[in-house]
């Protein structure tokens, strides 16, 4: 039987930089809630960096991807809702 933590579960990407706070924060948020995420690296990896530039037209970190919902900056109130989070 599912569990509701893996039951229907949205891939997680991140795309950040290690001095971000934002980032850093959506990352401990992540953590607290038991959600699996992958994180990428813009600031030692080109391809990644450009992966989000293609996909937001911008720089700025972080970019979470919840499927396939973007959010640019961390927003806690849209990502509970994304990851069905109360």
């Amino acid at each position: 039987m599912d569990t509701p933590e893996t039951k229907d579960t949205p891939t997680v990407e991140i795309f950040s930089t290690p001095v971000c706070h934002f980032c850093n924060e959506a990352k401990e948020f992540f953590k607290a809630n038991n959600v699996e995420y992958t994180e990428h690296d813009v600031a030692a990896d080109a391809d990644q960096r450009q992966a989000m530039i293609d996909m937001t037209g911008q720089m700025g970190v972080p970019v979470i991807k919840v499927a396939n919902d973007i959010i640019i900056g961390y927003d806690e109130p849209k990502l509970k809702e994304l990851l069905s989070i109360a």
